[in-house]
């Protein structure tokens, strides 16, 4: 009889494990309601980096994670061929073109402003098609092959030998406020490497800024394109005489 004290009590056992059951249960029950209600993403309008034809930045409106409709533009002197007589001063010597470094704030697709002060931002609602060292690396070869002097062009996305690199840094790539109108401001610390010696030969920073009276984003994505349109043009000029020093 005294064994039996310590026999448990009847229905004691499960009873603890059915609990904690039905609280797990009721837990997943009420968290549904929260994941079911989450707010779809908003469109997005995603801009091409114009070029200074005067012509109003094209974009397209797409959804993130859908693919972007390559919108229409007109043919312009930065992405046309050389000349012939471009082509027949072709300098001997080859140049690949890479991507700029760029801090976290400039290396993704979203278009920076500066509102005030040392405060950083994106536009809402809107974004580049591309990341913007890419913008800007694209930019630099369309500037290079329509100005035909250097005719053995390639860049970092395939290795390809050559005889100079023209590597860099981005700095600045954003909109600024100043006096309460936007500027499109590029900022641009570019090297010139003799690749067979890995010797820098010259390095300069470009700076080019482009004022809108007009704060709307498509006026504001025009501005880039004129900056980056002039920046680019500086960029080949001190290349070619860069280089040819070095020759």
């Amino acid at each position: 009889m005294r064994s039996s004290s310590f026999l448990p009590r009847r229905g004691a056992g499960p009873a603890r494990p059915r609990r904690a059951f039905a609280a797990a249960v009721l837990c997943a029950i009420a968290l549904l309601p929260a994941c079911s209600v989450l707010p779809e993403a908003a469109p997005l309008d995603v801009y091409v980096l114009p070029v200074s034809t005067g012509a109003p930045g094209a974009s397209v409106n797409v959804s993130p994670g859908n693919s972007i409709a390559s919108p229409a533009v007109t043919s312009t002197p930065a992405g046309s061929a050389p000349s012939a007589s471009a082509a027949a001063r072709a300098l001997p010597w080859s140049l690949r073109v890479v991507r700029p470094a760029a801090g976290v704030h400039l290396a993704g697709q979203r278009i920076v402003v500066m509102p005030e002060g040392n405060r950083l931002s994106v536009y809402q609602g809107a974004g580049w098609s591309d990341p913007a060292p890419a913008l800007l690396r694209d930019r630099l070869l369309e500037a290079f092959r329509a100005d035909g002097r250097v005719g053995a062009l390639s860049s970092d996305e395939r290795q390809l030998h050559a005889d100079f690199e023209l590597d860099s840094d981005l700095r600045a790539f954003q909109s600024e406020y100043r006096g309460g109108r936007p500027e499109a401001v590029l900022r641009l610390d570019a090297r010139l490497v003799h690749t067979a010696s890995r010797r820098i030969v010259a390095s300069r920073t470009f700076e080019q800024r482009q004022p809108t009276a007009d704060p709307a984003v498509p006026a504001v994505v025009q501005a880039f394109g004129a900056a980056a349109d002039r920046l680019s043009a500086e960029v080949v000029e001190w290349t070619v005489r860069e280089a040819a020093a070095v020759r």
